[in-house]
């Protein structure tokens, strides 16, 4: 690909960088950074100069924040006995979106995959046994919100093993047939979780 200039052949290259953003898409992306206003373009390299030097992660939860424990661990209207273990931020922020949940959280910051290098230590997976080590008489139920992959349930199967001696309940989130699905177009792994998990017709 030609450019006309090397500082949009470098822009190009930088947004290029992005998940899911092609050359072309970041061409595009950089000639209407061109054409808009330059306040708005400097608003946007604002914004994200701001986000790498002062994004933080929470102490506690290690959800990202703007101060050290985010607003989730600090407010008083959740129910602190239970804490819902997650991969990374993008899980709160889906849980969260349901309105459905109104715990504390556990960012891991990934799950246990050999295959990539990743083993319990590159994890936040010791502060959660902090947690409910020394907030045993709080923390009453851990809820393991992972993805039913094969690393997900390696995951979700150490952490269990991990806190089991403690005085906690440890659940799963439930797995299932999707609403509006087929059975006929549902892998067997998830069909036959459905059948063995199913629960009393209301």
């Amino acid at each position: 690909m030609e450019f006309p200039s090397k500082l949009i052949e470098e822009a190009v290259n930088q947004v290029s960088k992005l998940p899911g953003i092609g050359k072309k898409t970041a061409l595009r992306l950089v000639l209407h950074l061109i054409r808009e206003r330059p306040e708005n373009t400097f608003a946007l390299t604002d914004a994200l100069n701001k986000l790498r030097s002062q994004i933080r992660y929470c102490k506690s939860c290690h959800n990202i924040s703007d101060s050290e424990v985010c607003s989730i661990c600090t407010s008083h209207l959740r129910e602190r006995s239970i804490v819902c273990v997650v991969e990374d931020s993008r899980d709160v922020m889906a849980i969260e979106n349901t309105a459905q949940y109104r715990g504390l959280y556990h960012v891991l910051g990934g799950v246990i995959s050999p295959i990539n290098g990743i083993g319990p230590s590159e994890l936040n997976i010791e502060s959660l046994v902090g947690r409910v080590a020394n907030n045993g008489s709080e923390i009453r139920e851990v809820i393991l919100a992972l993805s039913p992959t094969m690393e997900g349930d390696t995951t979700a199967f150490y952490i269990n093993k991990r806190i089991r001696d403690y005085s906690v309940k440890v659940s799963t989130i439930a797995r299932g047939v999707p609403v509006g699905g087929d059975l006929e177009f549902t892998d067997e792994v998830t069909l036959g979780r459905s059948i063995l998990g199913r629960t009393q017709f209301t």
